[in-house]
């Protein structure tokens, strides 16, 4: 189990060593297709720095599927509503998008 302190470090780099450890792309007995058993727990979120203008620039869009119904979110709302389920998902986009990606992320922990 890997604990990574989130406190004074940029959100980014703390994802980026999250999903790195997630896949277990650093161990001597990594595959691609073998669900890794390596779990993550991320510690003080809230003392993660955040730069102001990539709260207000970085933009998520979901679509339900029907016409006209794309909607934009920024990054500063989605943080402001539920800062954890934000690093999960900043952490899936660092992600490989296969089978495993479900399984691997229930491996991740977050903590404020």
């Amino acid at each position: 189990m890997y604990i990574i302190d989130a406190k004074n470090k940029s959100l980014g780099r703390v994802a980026a060593e999250t999903a790195k450890n997630l896949t277990e792309k650093t161990s001597a007995s990594y595959l691609p297709n073998v669900t890794p058993k390596t779990r993550v727990k991320v510690v003080n979120l809230s003392g993660a720095k955040i730069n102001e203008k990539k709260l207000e620039q970085k933009i998520y869009k979901s679509h339900s599927g029907y016409p006209g119904n794309l909607k934009y979110t920024s990054l500063k709302k989605i943080m402001e509503k539920n800062p954890k389920m934000a690093f999960k998902r900043i952490v899936k986009g660092m992600l490989p998008k296969n089978k495993l990606l479900k399984k691997i992320l229930k491996n991740l922990s977050v903590e404020l």
